[in-house]
């Protein structure tokens, strides 16, 4: 059997990660056909079956989590040799981060890195939990607290959310709903709209992002965070906040690594500016000019 390249077990640890063709496609910046044929491919090649593939996504066989432990081991040493040979060329940041902190930190990016520092940012976004264990990334934010003992982590606040519409629209509008899909509504905010508005939805779409385009357009009500929702002059809150909803984010990084000047630097830039938002993260609404 020839050497299979990189990119497939790459492309095996993104599905593995995710747990379905279609987040795995997003973060490959590829297509879900594409994905699985190369998950085809890669069980053809290996004599494995290395997934349980069913309607909510890709679950490893046995097989599968040995592979995926093993890969994991070949990233972590990969990163240790590239951050070796980038020592003194300036470092890169790694921040994995949902889809809406995303959107704040980059509408707030000169308060994270500048022409000044001697490091640049990689962002990956994504409604995931950000996995540490093998350095895949160097900060990450998550809704709870971390239990694993190889972790730091820093609160920085509740999250409220609440339903929006478009500003002004008619009553009738809160009949009406958007989502993302079944299959990509990984987060619980992303899953209320198919538990309470069943029947209702009247547009779905694979990206969280298009849920604050769509509620703009008067498409109908979307479910967001408030630190979203409550800033935008376009939309007005269809209801009070969602108690069920809230949570607590953690920026979380690992321990070994949390000392590094440029990882330091970035996680106290990043709490500065998120408890800075503290107000709006917890749902109390801005006074708006």
């Amino acid at each position: 059997m020839k050497s299979l390249d990189w990119d497939i077990y790459r492309c095996f640890m993104s599905v593995a990660r995710t747990g379905g063709l279609t987040g795995a496609a997003q973060a490959l910046g590829s297509s879900p056909a594409t994905v699985g044929r190369r998950m085809l491919e890669l069980e053809e090649r290996t004599g494995r079956s290395l997934f349980l593939r069913s309607q909510t996504g890709y679950q490893l066989t046995g097989d599968g989590e040995l592979l995926f432990e093993q890969l994991q081991e070949m990233e972590a040493a990969a990163r240790r040799v590239e951050s070796w040979r980038r020592e003194g060329e300036g470092a890169t940041v790694r921040i994995t981060v949902g889809t809406w902190i995303a959107w704040l930190l980059a509408e707030n990016f000169p308060a994270l890195c500048s022409e000044r520092d001697g490091f640049s940012l990689a962002m990956t976004v994504g409604e995931t939990r950000a996995s540490l264990a093998y350095r895949e990334t160097d900060i990450g934010i998550r809704a709870f607290e971390p239990e694993e003992t190889y972790l730091a982590a820093s609160p920085v606040g509740d999250v409220a959310y609440a339903a929006y519409r478009q500003k002004n629209a008619p009553a009738a509008a809160n009949t009406r709903w958007v989502a993302v899909g079944e299959e990509e509504a990984i987060s619980a905010y992303l899953r209320w709209p198919h538990q309470q508005a069943e029947g209702r939805i009247v547009a779905t779409i694979t990206r969280p992002r298009s849920l604050l385009d769509l509620a703009r357009a008067g498409a109908g009500c979307a479910v967001l965070p408030c630190f979203v929702g409550d800033l935008d002059p376009m939309l007005e809150r269809a209801g009070e906040e969602i108690p069920a909803l809230r949570h607590r984010q953690w920026i979380v990084m690992n321990n070994e690594d949390r000392h590094r000047k440029e990882i330091r630097t970035v996680v106290d830039r990043m709490t500065k500016l998120l408890r800075s938002h503290a107000d709006v993260f917890a749902g109390k609404r801005p006074r708006r000019g």
